[in-house]
């Protein structure tokens, strides 16, 4: 009996210890992680997080440029939607670019990935042609467009040769600019896609498409009861990201139309930069940089919402 006690309390012991060593290690992890993660999180609280929080609380002033902050309460939020149409214009302006480039990204990324991802001759010469222009200067790529389509340019001299009159001022008319700044935008960065979805595409089983045709499906049910719902973990990716950055455009159009003809190219992010950088008002700058990031954080949270119901993860 006196035996039995001794050896519990031995084997009690050596749990102990186990566990209070499996405690230190775990300690001793925590410190190595929290070592290596810091100088990415010191860098993320200093250079993202900080600026945030100091946007948000600029927003609350007005601060002219070489002057002293005072506060100003929501007076700046009230001015953005009441009585400020540079900012109205600015908004619907974001909006259409948004509604118009977002759905040509994804609809002609996926169809040039799904052209490419079959074992096609010179598809990597492609996949480099494609991407090249997600990879130069974006102001570089808007430059040679505002010089190819500028009156007497090279798509005005093609005009002339094909139809026999000069081509619109296409940089000039409220007609054309946005859809300008839509094409350019779509030619610079559908590149990055095309590179998520032929991946997505080349990951999907052959065996799963020889079976569907096999039981009679045909091409183009095969991509979308097959295809589609196997890569919509990319595409929902994709669409996320070029959501968040076409809310942010600025290089494409203040390099080809500066925000005109008047205001018809202007975007929020533009008039951000003339508020704060022209007009040197840095808390009315910083107004519409917290309105433009509710409405990406809002938008954001709608996608994820969908994904839900349009996304398979299996």
């Amino acid at each position: 009996m006196a035996l039995n006690v001794v050896e519990g309390t031995e084997e009690r012991d050596v749990r102990g210890r186990g566990i209070a060593s499996k405690n230190r290690r775990r300690r001793g992890d925590g410190r190595t992680a929290a070592g290596f993660l810091a100088p990415s999180l010191g860098g993320f609280a200093i250079f993202t997080l900080g600026p945030i929080i100091a946007s948000i609380v600029v927003a609350f002033t007005v601060w002219p440029t070489g002057g002293s902050p005072t506060a100003a309460g929501f007076s700046n939020f009230v001015r953005l939607f009441t009585s400020d149409p540079n900012f109205i214009q600015s908004l619907k302006n974001t909006l259409i670019f948004v509604f118009a480039y977002v759905p040509l990204n994804i609809v002609v990324s996926l169809a040039l990935a799904t052209w490419i991802s079959p074992r096609i001759r010179g598809q990597n010469a492609y996949r480099v042609l494609l991407f090249i222009p997600v990879v130069t200067p974006m102001v570089a790529n808007a430059a040679v467009w505002q010089l190819a389509l500028l009156p007497s340019g090279v798509i005005d001299g093609i005009w002339v040769s094909v139809f026999g009159v000069h081509a619109p001022n296409f940089l000039g008319s409220p007609t054309y600019a946005m859809a300008v700044v839509v094409l350019m935008s779509l030619w610079q960065g559908l590149g990055y896609n095309l590179m998520v979805f032929v991946s997505a595409l080349e990951a999907v089983p052959e065996s799963m498409l020889e079976a569907a045709a096999i039981d009679g499906a045909s091409t183009v049910q095969q991509f979308f009861q097959i295809k589609v719902p196997m890569i919509s973990p990319a595409i929902f990716f994709g669409a996320t990201m070029t959501v968040i950055t076409s809310f942010q455009v600025f290089v494409q159009p203040f390099v080809l139309t500066a925000g005109g003809p008047g205001n018809s190219t202007s975007t929020l992010v533009m008039y951000l930069y003339r508020s704060g950088f022209l007009f040197h008002k840095l808390g009315y700058a910083s107004a519409i940089g917290v309105c433009l990031f509710v409405i990406i954080l809002v938008v954001t949270g709608i996608v994820f919402l969908a994904q839900k119901r349009l996304v398979h993860y299996e």
